[in-house]
């Protein structure tokens, strides 16, 4: 069955004005999902005594864990008749494959900047993507509660952005409204009278548009989302661009590879609040869910079997960082994890592109690894946790960029990286970046104590800086980052300046061990953990790899002294998250991960074959 050409839908001949389909954008933590919170609230979808989470859409256990939005979830208002759908889409660069699809199904973009923090990277990468689509935006400035809250400024830096996206006139002649999510207090103006969030529910119905569609084509339905139900299987999410879906119509499903599937529509789901309820029928603008398909892509377009027309697909951008991911070759390799084989591990990678568009993943040399290639390394360790915590067991490499070869020349990826700190840091931060290679592009201090500096700096750069940058800062410093594009190589980075402690035999780590090579450095184990030859224990204080018997045990004699019995002083561990040991692992090691454990391991465990290997170098 051949396809006919994609055909664009005449954007004037019927718009449906029962409908908004909008998007929230902003920086991490800027308030986006707690806005979100109280629209649901105050559109009546809960009941006065029903029970309800804070930060109701952060519904994925590792969104609520580290404060983000990790995926976009969809959900809907009704507001004076009109059905409103809102698309809660991530503030973070890194999960840019998710804003990419979720800008497909709305008509405008509702922006959300922080009344003292102002447009961040992430804001401008978000919002680039929306700008790029045409669609109109509304400009909330949130946390206006706050003591060193600046909204006119911060407002003046947000046309600045706009300006310098290339935005067009219309887009410039954006609303703005000020608000304090938490309390779900709206206002037009900074130190305006207080209202509730009616006023941002006019502004929508006001300044987005409605859908438009072509009535004379068929239908056609861009799959955005996919998810799994145990009841109907698999689940297409997208939206209705032109046509109509009812329950038991037969549809077509047209592929990447220009195949069509047919199959009959089984249910059919819209969303209301956080429920997917079941409807009779659909038409254009509505974002919906159906079954039927058993198998079914993002991208791929839902049509009219007798006429199939098919909708552009998604395109992201190209990833800039990539691991391996490998079997767990190590001594304790199975002792924890359920799932601990090659051919599980490639399953669940199959699994993840289906529904991860910025994720690529291909086999590497050996036939146990794979090279997993995505946006950055939080993308990278939420699917390291997020397998984990399924009962994974895998060993995974230290991320490295990716360069392209242009005209002959090796160029390697760019970020511009935002950070906001003390001024007593600014000295030593610069200094840090530096010797990243990074160049200080803007400096501004807003007079609070606290200063704003701008930097090109390259991505291998940031690859191990978070955790050195807060320990330079005392905690104190906020550090943001987004691609900026490719650039000539910038010369060799230094990574760790420190060597590693390596375990070098089996056994349990004692306190008299610990005790005697406490000067050597820092340690990473307590006393009762078992240990594997060639497990890293510690980081040694001096540059090269150390051997160490972190096993030994004291010697019993029958000879007794006044302090023999006098307790050994341990300095704590350091624990290493999974960003920090991704951080902090080198070329020749790996880190060992399962659902209980993280432990950071050489390539080559035995210590006679990391000589040989060392030799060979």
């Amino acid at each position: 069955m051949t396809t006919e050409t994609t055909i664009a839908p005449n954007p004037k001949t019927a718009v449906r004005e029962d409908i908004r389909n909008i998007a929230i954008i902003a920086h991490v933590d800027h308030g986006k999902t707690t806005l979100v919170d109280a629209m649901l609230w105050q559109s009546g979808i809960f009941r006065e005594n029903q029970e309800i989470i804070d930060r109701v859409m952060d519904s994925n256990d590792l969104e609520r864990e580290k404060g983000i939005t990790i995926l976009a979830k969809n959900t809907a208002v009704r507001f004076g008749g009109v059905k409103i759908n809102i698309v809660d889409t991530p503030g973070h660069a890194d999960f840019g494959g998710e804003v990419e699809r979720t800008l497909k199904m709305v008509d405008g973009v509702l922006l959300l900047v922080d009344a003292s923090e102002g447009p961040l990277p992430q804001t401008r990468f978000v919002l680039k993507k929306a700008l790029e689509r045409g669609v109109p935006p509304i400009v909330v400035s949130e946390k206006i509660d706050r003591k060193d809250a600046r909204p006119q400024e911060v407002l003046n830096e947000i046309y600045d952005l706009f300006i310098d996206l290339d935005a067009t006139e219309e887009q410039l002649e954006f609303p703005v409204l000020y608000a304090i999510a938490r309390d779900g207090i709206c206002r037009t103006s900074p130190d305006g009278e207080d209202h509730q969030l009616k006023l941002l529910f006019d502004e929508i119905l006001r300044s987005i548009p409605a859908p438009q569609y072509d009535p004379s084509a068929p239908l056609q339905m861009l799959v955005l989302n996919l998810d799994y139900s145990e009841f109907v299987g698999r689940l297409a999410i997208g939206r209705i661009v032109n046509g109509n879906l009812a329950p038991k119509q037969e549809i077509a499903l047209l592929r990447a590879d220009g195949a069509v599937d047919r199959a009959r529509v089984t249910y059919l789901y819209a969303f209301e609040g956080l429920e997917r309820t079941e409807v009779p029928g659909a038409g254009p603008g509505d974002i919906v869910a159906l079954a039927g398909f058993s198998e079914a892509h993002i991208g791929d377009t839902i049509t009219d079997p007798e006429r199939p027309l098919p909708l552009e697909r998604v395109h992201v951008d190209e990833p800039t960082v990539s691991m391996y991911f490998s079997i767990n070759t190590s001594p304790f390799a199975g002792k924890d994890g359920q799932f601990v084989t090659s051919r599980n591990l490639k399953d669940r990678l199959e699994r993840e592109i289906l529904t991860n568009v910025a994720l690529q993943v291909e086999a590497a040399e050996s036939a146990d690894a794979f090279k997993v290639a995505g946006r950055g390394e939080l993308q990278m360790a939420v699917l390291v946790e997020t397998m984990r915590r399924e009962g994974f067991e895998l060993s995974v490499s230290k991320p490295e960029v990716i360069t392209r070869d242009i005209n002959g020349q090796r160029h390697e990826p760019m970020e511009s990286l935002v950070i906001d700190c003390p001024e007593d840091y600014v000295g030593v931060v610069t200094q840090a970046i530096a010797m990243r290679k990074g160049r200080m592009s803007n400096m501004t201090n807003h007079g609070t104590g606290r200063v704003r500096l701008e930097f090109n700096i390259p991505s291998r750069g940031l690859i191990g800086f978070r955790s050195q940058f807060l320990t330079e800062t005392r905690g104190t410093g906020l550090l943001n980052h987004i691609f900026e594009g490719y650039e000539p190589w910038q010369g060799d980075i230094p990574h760790r300046t420190n060597g590693a402690l390596v375990a070098d035999r089996t056994g349990a780590v004692t306190s008299y061990a610990i005790a005697g090579l406490q000067d050597r450095g820092e340690m990473f184990v307590e006393p009762g953990e078992t240990v594997y030859e060639g497990m890293v224990v510690g980081e040694n204080a001096r540059e090269q790899d150390i051997d160490v018997n972190i096993t030994k045990e004291k010697k019993q004699t029958n000879i007794r002294s006044s302090t023999s019995d006098i307790a050994i002083q341990l300095i704590p561990p350091r624990k290493l998250s999974l960003e920090q040991a991704l951080e902090w692992i080198g070329d020749d090691e790996m880190l060992e991960v399962t659902p209980k454990s993280l432990r950071i391991r050489k390539r080559l465990l035995g210590q006679t074959d990391r000589a040989r290997d060392a030799r060979k170098g």
